[in-house]
């Protein structure tokens, strides 16, 4: 039996049904496999991330607006969209439902234009600061699309709203460029790949704020915004309301509010609301948080691959976590609701089972579940449950069973078919809806038997008021994905119980020197003691004890610089404490390859010849521009190698 679910009516064991609904995709990967790993089925209970775990410094700030905090800025504005929502945003199967389209920006389409765009003053610390506002008409938000090509590490960026000056996104310059290093080690060297996509904050304008270190000339800047992406669909939540005819998000009556129903009540912390964007345009898709064999709190993160499916892609990736009703039936978002803007790093896309694998590059916050699964198939009959975001709603509940095999062609709308297969081979099981229905936005979401993942939404058809057993949809099977990729992460030891951790980075601007630590507690000691201090966020990854093939990264305070050296070499070490009394050892600090191989990435380093510091970046971008813009760095090559990601 062959499905063709692109048709508006779909025969189903011989019944018609209803509106097509959810969603689907595609994208290269793995082949399909119907052999169990020769260890027989893994399986791994669900975790909650404790109260007390390391948290990432919240990019949100609240900004005193003094005389003079906020700087002038040069306005960009846009009229409506050409086309309507509806011509723009096709709802099928097999397609990712689309949120926001892409929108060309002429008066700062190239560098020179946009540079010319800013309205630049000078700083209190001797730099200057610039800002530019996009608005686009009729938006109900807008991401911008930062093509960058030069910019300081030390740069700071800020996104927020002029009718809400005082929030502000913030992100260094640093942490832009990593983004984009992924991107270009993923092999996407096109502008898309160097493109830092601002985050949703939900606001129909966006202003871009750049604020230079001093000695830094705008003239070396490279960076433009060729493009902005215009939300179209309200994804913030309906104020609270008693109103039943008014859906948080939009979603269809008959949608079963998850905070209802005693089923998967750890669970649904594990699940996220995504919003991302390819190609300009802004989409949903919803996410769910795995746990792994050792409960090491590694954020691995599922969905469809037909959502995400490239690095570039990944790298746009905001989550909302909580977003439910505040109570059963309620129609206001739970208090406790929040959000993460780091992106992820994508490891494993396969169109074949329609799933995209990461790991996020935030921390989630407390509270949150990583899920069970497992790698034994799930048999026929068997009763499974999901969790999902419809139409980028609150979280919703539905159920039903399993009914069939099939292999499914998840290409993208048109090519979205599915045929009959077999319990030992075959790609999708066929969930045959109970109670609740999916819808666009649910996509990627996950089943679930006696609480463990089992597969992963592509796509299928269900609408309110279907006869039973005529809601259906199509999920990737979790056990056939797991043997041919992802069990290298899930099911991974930690090689002696040794992981490795973020190195934070900050740079005194008194001093024009950088530190590095990889101590959280030293990280919030010094944001809130030493104000000179700017954090710049994570500049690396590292061990914080002995690894394989790992040596020790000693670390120097100097006394007459107050600046910190670091070196991996023993001997440098030794020559140090020999021969600058000035230098105070401070011991290991952390632990990195002397050598390149595996994952690791080299680490730059450069001498300040105008104040004796060392200055150290992973970022090939960053090196280069320092390279181009600082001649008092005297380039000094790779010092070691560590990480990019944890």
């Amino acid at each position: 039996m062959k499905f063709n679910v692109r048709k508006q009516l779909v025969a189903l064991l011989g019944a018609a049904v209803g509106m097509l609904s959810a969603c689907g995709g595609g994208g290269s990967g793995a082949e399909v496999s119907g052999a169990a790993l020769s260890a027989g089925p893994q399986q791994v209970s669900s975790r909650v991330q404790p109260a007390d775990a390391v948290q990432d410094v919240s990019p949100m700030r609240v900004r005193v607006q003094d005389a003079g905090s906020i700087p002038k800025a040069g306005r960009v504005a846009l009229g409506p969209l050409a086309k309507t929502q509806a011509q723009v945003a096709t709802v099928e199967p097999g397609v990712a439902l689309q949120v926001g389209e892409t929108r060309s920006i002429s008066q700062t389409a190239s560098a020179a234009a946009t540079l010319g765009q800013f309205q630049w003053q000078s700083t209190a610390e001797g730099g200057q600061v610039g800002a530019i506002n996009f608005a686009s008409e009729g938006a109900t938000g807008v991401r911008l699309g930062v093509l960058v090509r030069k910019l300081p590490g030390g740069a700071v960026l800020r996104v927020y709203s002029q009718s809400r000056p005082g929030e502000v996104y913030q992100i260094s310059g640093q942490e832009v460029l990593q983004r984009i290093d992924t991107n270009l080690r993923a092999g996407d060297t096109s502008d898309d790949g160097r493109t830092w996509w601002t985050p949703y904050l939900g606001y129909a304008d966006a202003t871009l704020e750049v604020e230079l270190p001093a000695g830094v000339r705008v003239s070396s800047l490279d960076i433009a915004v060729p493009r902005l992406s215009h939300i179209f669909t309200d994804l913030q939540a309906l104020a609270a309301t008693e109103d039943p005819s008014l859906q948080v998000g939009e979603s269809l009556y008959c949608q079963l509010d998850a905070n209802c129903y005693s089923d998967l009540v750890s669970t649904r912390n594990a699940v996220a609301r995504m919003i991302y964007v390819k190609d300009g345009g802004s989409y949903l898709c919803t996410g769910t948080l795995l746990n792994d064999r050792e409960s090491t709190g590694t954020p691995y993160f599922i969905s469809a691959n037909h959502c995400i499916s490239t690095q570039t892609v990944a790298s746009t990736l905001q989550t909302d976590w909580f977003y439910r009703s505040a109570t059963c039936g309620s129609y206001s978002v739970l208090a406790g609701s929040t959000k993460r803007y780091g992106g992820a790093t994508l490891l494993y896309a396969a169109s074949s089972t329609d799933t995209s694998f990461m790991r996020l590059n935030e921390t989630p916050p407390a509270g949150v579940t990583f899920a069970g699964w497992t790698s034994a198939a799930a048999t026929a009959g068997v009763a499974v449950s999901s969790l999902h975001h419809p139409r980028g709603d609150l979280l919703k509940y539905s159920n039903g069973g399993i009914t069939g095999f099939y292999n499914c062609n998840v290409g993208g709308g048109s090519t979205f078919s599915c045929t009959s297969g077999t319990a030992a081979s075959s790609s999708h099981y066929l969930m045959t809806l109970n109670q609740g229905i999916t819808e666009g936005g649910s996509s990627g979401s996950g089943i679930f038997s006696n609480g463990y993942m089992v597969g992963v939404l592509s796509g299928g058809s269900s609408t309110c008021g279907a006869a039973a057993g005529r809601n259906y949809n199509f999920y990737g099977r979790f056990d056939v994905s797991y043997a041919a990729g992802l069990n290298q992460w899930l099911w991974a030891t930690a090689g002696g119980g040794s992981s490795r951790t973020a190195v934070y980075r900050f740079f005194n601007s008194s001093t024009g020197a950088h530190f590095y630590t990889p101590s959280a507690d030293e990280r919030d000691y010094v944001i809130a003691t030493y104000p000179t201090f700017k954090y710049e966020g994570p500049a690396f990854y590292a061990y914080t004890s002995q690894a394989a093939g790992t040596s020790p990264v000693y670390r120097f305070f100097n006394r007459n610089t107050g600046a910190h050296f670091y070196t991996i070499s023993a001997d440098e070490r030794d020559f140090v404490l020999a021969t600058y009394p000035s230098f105070t050892y401070e011991g290991p600090s952390w632990y990195a390859q002397p050598a390149a191989g595996g994952s690791a990435t080299a680490m730059y380093r450069f001498f300040n010849t105008g104040t004796g510091a060392h200055f150290y970046t992973i970022s090939a971008g960053e090196r280069d521009f320092v390279l181009g813009a600082y001649p008092s760095f005297k380039y000094e090559g790779p010092a070691y190698f560590a990480w990019t990601s944890q």
